[in-house]
């Protein structure tokens, strides 16, 4: 599939990189009181204190101090377990940004991308040469027609609206001959009007039929051949004679009908043959008139649909047909190339800005993970503290009680060991690598989408080249 490398990476910017929203989890402050309260340090101190106990000499905490000290290390360490998850999500999170796998897939696009680009164009200057040599037949085909015939004009062609209204006119030729015969005819049939109208739709079709048939076999009168000539005059003087047979036909048809019926047609041929023009009725010789100028008028029409020289109109169309053809093509296939173009930039855009938006949250987790280490530094201070009011409260109580002095470690402060937790971790890239990277690839990509650009242009360039390779045949000998 062509362009799948730059699908995919599209596809993969789109795509979120995590299912859940950044949130802080705040550590939960010790409650000093409660614990004083849960441990007994006051009263314990005071019992302590009335034995002097712990001894004077004492080095060490005594075991309400060792306890105070493991609830500080068990907040400490539940403390701990907590940033180690919130690192281990901020990992995760870190993790599905994919830096790296965006990375190597932009690789993979600008490697590919412009080839199959390419690929894709030049499959339409493959089909544009089949197109163009069809096209160049067609064009050696008129030239050679125009040379054999001494030709030195262009073909009269009809646009296709004419050529519709043309067609059209012989249509209402028929149907008004067709009516106008029927009128007349009506008297003389026992069908009456129904009989008269199909009888002389009969008689229009005929009519006007050869007259369009004549109109295109009349042309080869202009013919440059001796056959050709003869074969025209010779339909000249048989439309001529058949259009004035079936007109006179029809009107001695309309004289003996009325009074003759079922015999009326063997009449018609008697009189055609002893006296065709031997009319006695002055509408008869209106139905003839109407028929020849109605035949007359479809033989006009029709011989203006095509060129007047035989054979000419249809070489013109063929070539008219397959340029037609080649420049359809070739322009789909720039508006192909330009919407392939036009996507492909999109999607680098797309890609650029998902990077920058990949970037901006890899900002935000790194500066939530910050945030979370700063809060855990800052909860081990707090416990710290927390240590020293629990460790005076019983050491207060204890002071208070006591006879003998207390003993020395009474006025030290309790130290609490500090959990150093990581900042960064292994093989992570740093702010300025990640955003030289991603730089990069933005670079590359727009490097791409230029270099797409560029193939477009030479694409429509060697489209519009294969005119160059093969120009429009010119008829020398006719035009001198």
């Amino acid at each position: 599939m062509r362009f799948d490398a730059l699908n995919r990476l599209w596809e993969s910017v789109r795509a979120s990189s995590h299912d859940f929203d950044i949130s802080t989890q705040v550590f939960p402050n010790l409650d000093v009181d409660r614990v004083s309260n849960d441990l007994g340090l006051a009263t314990k101190g005071a019992e302590r204190g009335s034995v002097d106990e712990p001894s004077s000499d004492s080095a060490g905490l005594d075991e309400i101090e060792l306890a105070v000290v493991e609830r500080v290390e068990e907040e400490k360490k539940a403390a701990h377990q907590l940033l180690e998850d919130e690192m281990r999500t901020f990992s995760e999170r870190l993790t599905n940004l994919d830096f790296d796998g965006q990375f190597v897939m932009t690789k993979q696009t600008n490697a590919t991308t412009v080839t199959d680009y390419i690929a894709e164009w030049q499959g339409g200057i493959d089909q544009l040469h089949g197109l163009r040599r069809a096209l160049d037949d067609a064009e050696r085909e008129r030239t050679s027609f125009r040379r054999d015939h001494r030709l030195d004009r262009a073909a009269r062609t009809q646009s296709t609206t004419i050529k519709v209204l043309k067609i059209l006119f012989l249509v209402v030729c028929v149907i008004f001959e067709t009516g106008f015969n029927g009128t007349f005819l009506a008297a003389g049939s026992d069908q009456g009007l129904i009989g008269g109208t199909t009888l002389a739709a009969g008689f229009s079709f005929l009519n006007i039929g050869s007259a369009t048939l004549a109109a295109f076999w009349v042309k080869y009168s202009r013919h440059r051949s001796v056959a050709g000539k003869l074969f025209g005059s010779a339909i000249v003087i048989l439309y001529l004679a058949f259009a004035g047979s079936i007109n006179l036909a029809l009107a001695h048809y309309r004289e003996t009908s009325e009074t003759l019926f079922g015999k009326a047609g063997q009449e018609v041929i008697r009189r055609l043959h002893d006296a065709p023009f031997q009319l006695d009725d002055i509408e008869s010789w209106i139905l003839f008139g109407v028929g020849v100028s109605f035949s007359i008028a479809a033989f006009i029409d029709a011989w203006f649909l095509a060129d007047p020289y035989p054979g000419y109109s249809g070489v013109e169309a063929r070539l008219g047909k397959r340029r037609a053809t080649y420049v359809e093509t070739r322009l789909h296939l720039i508006e192909r190339l330009q919407d392939v173009r036009d996507e492909y930039t999109n999607k680098i855009t797309e890609i650029v800005r998902g990077l920058g938006a990949r970037k901006r949250e890899y900002d935000a987790i790194i500066s939530h993970r910050g945030r979370i280490v700063q809060l855990f530094e800052e909860h081990q201070n707090h416990l710290e503290r927390a240590a020293n009011l629990l460790l005076a409260t019983y050491r207060e109580a204890n002071r208070k009680a006591r006879s003998a002095s207390p003993p020395k470690h009474f006025t030290e402060s309790y130290r609490l060991e500090r959990i150093k937790p990581p900042y960064k971790l292994i093989g992570e890239l740093n702010d300025d690598e990640l955003s030289e990277s991603i730089k990069r690839a933005r670079d590359e990509l727009t490097d791409q989408a230029q270099r797409m650009a560029d193939e477009f242009a030479k694409a429509v360039d060697r489209y519009h080249n294969l005119d160059k390779l093969h120009p429009d045949q010119v008829d020398v000998q006719t035009q001198a």
